[in-house]
């Protein structure tokens, strides 16, 4: 809660690029009731393909995977599950149907907190209970070398620390310290810094993130997958991170890097989700136009694999359907043959 504390004292001005940010996704969160009114039978649709990106992406995140043709089975089907990466993906999104079911009727508490855990991590024997024994983050090297990335709090003043941060967050929002999205970050922030479980912290952190934006009005993550957008700049999330928790114990981190990181990715989510309302011409055609866009936000050249990966759900067939249908018209260029051939956007 150090971050959060920092902000009790009512920061009189912050960087300009958070300025930004936060004047993007207050006009964003203006349009959103325009956009969910617009079309619902088509938003079912985004509805669905968020939260299969959600599941897969935020445990993928973690280097839990599952067949990609086992995918909606797993998530949107109720058959046996075949092995425990496959019951922590249906944990997850048992977790984020619990989120989009209750909204701002779920409080953030450390009583949600724990169930939340508790559905994301499945049948493991410590799901829903703070860590038992001290677990620094280490970062661990292809050479078999590692490095404590940083020092968490200890196990045995775990509970108090979760205590003191849910208290501070409704204190912060009551007592108006600083913008609502900017606690919304520090929270977060200061949640990954406690790292309250052995295992699933990460996870349980973007569920907070999902659950908070909820609280305050900001909806996008029922209909855009937020996991997957931190999953696609992971590498960014990673750094942000880092930089914002050095000297955090003492109470002197820099906590913007992570914040402004925090707000790029629901100000993506933003873009995302009115470009897809405004592509979206029936439900029958909203998984071509979810190909498409996973074909415009990927770096040229791609393979046919790529866009897989980001269409959960999706055939492989339809994915090459499409792409033939752009080739002929001009929009795509095939580099080779066969199923590792190279594509590449046209300009």
């Amino acid at each position: 809660m150090s971050t959060l504390k920092q902000f009790s004292s009512k920061p009189e001005t912050i960087p300009s690029g958070t300025s930004w940010y936060l004047a993007d996704l207050g006009e964003a969160r203006g349009k959103q009731e325009l956009f969910t009114k617009q079309s619902p039978q088509k938003l079912r649709v985004l509805r669905e393909h968020a939260l299969v990106e959600s599941a897969v992406s935020s445990n993928r995140i973690e280097g839990v995977k599952v067949e990609q043709s086992r995918i909606r089975t797993i998530i949107l089907g109720k058959s046996h599950l075949r092995d425990r990466d496959e019951e922590e993906v249906r944990g997850y999104r048992n977790a984020l149907k619990l989120i989009h079911e209750q909204g701002v009727k779920l409080p953030v508490s450390e009583e949600t907190v724990l169930k939340l855990h508790k559905l994301s991590r499945g049948q493991i024997w410590d799901a829903g209970k703070y860590k038992e024994q001290d677990g620094d983050i280490i970062e661990k090297y292809r050479d078999g070398t590692s490095r404590i990335r940083f020092k968490t709090i200890p196990a045995a003043d775990t509970a108090e620390y979760m205590t003191k941060l849910i208290e501070m967050w409704d204190r912060c929002l009551r007592e108006k310290w600083v913008h609502p999205l900017i606690a919304l970050a520090a929270f977060n922030l200061d949640f990954l810094c406690i790292h309250p479980f052995r295992d699933g912290n990460g996870r349980v952190s973007r569920l907070l993130l999902l659950l908070q934006c909820y609280h305050l009005g900001y909806e996008v993550g029922r209909y855009i997958s937020i996991e997957r957008i931190i999953e696609q700049s992971k590498d960014r999330y990673y750094e942000t991170l880092e930089d914002s928790s050095q000297s955090w114990h003492k109470g002197k981190n820099d906590p913007w890097p992570y914040i402004n990181y925090v707000l790029f990715t629901l100000k993506t989510a933003y873009r995302e989700f009115e470009e897809r309302v405004g592509q979206l011409r029936s439900p029958k055609g909203a998984k071509t136009e979810m190909i498409k866009s996973a074909i415009e936000r990927t770096f040229s050249p791609f393979r046919i694999a790529d866009i897989h990966k980001e269409c959960p759900g999706v055939s492989l067939d339809m994915i090459r359907q499409v792409l033939k249908i752009m080739k002929a018209s001009g929009q795509v260029e095939c580099l080779g043959r066969g199923q590792n051939a190279q594509w590449e956007k046209r300009k």
